[in-house]
């Protein structure tokens, strides 16, 4: 590859947006879900389903889950998304984003996956 070509590749990936934001993971038949926030929405999905093919995802009731049912009755949606630029705080603005979620929608004990908040 030219030295041109590359430059014009790494200008375009510069390019690219990125989205950070936060999402939801359906059991469908329980319907419990999961909020999680992540800096980068693009290949989450991709990432969460290899954890839990793998058995090896941090959140063992989900986990279970899983095992027994299979990735066909859980679904993945992106909630909330936000550009990122140059300028932003990602771990602040991320931590309201997901917070604001958590206290929407209290997915905690039969509702979710997560842990509820320490007072």
């Amino acid at each position: 590859m030219d030295k041109q070509r590359r430059k014009e590749l790494q200008q375009q990936y510069q390019q690219v947006k990125t989205y950070m934001g936060v999402y939801q993971v359906t059991n469908t038949v329980s319907g419990r879900i999961l909020i999680g926030a992540c800096p980068n929405l693009k290949n989450r999905w991709l990432t969460l389903r290899m954890q839990l093919d793998m058995g090896r995802h941090a959140n063992s009731e989900l986990q279970r889950d899983w095992d027994e049912l299979g990735v066909g009755n859980f679904t993945y949606e992106e909630i909330e998304e936000k550009e990122v630029t140059e300028d932003t705080d990602t771990r602040w603005e991320l931590r309201q984003m997901e917070k604001a979620w958590l206290e929407k929608l209290q997915p905690y004990g039969e509702r979710g996956y997560n842990k509820p908040p320490r007072d």
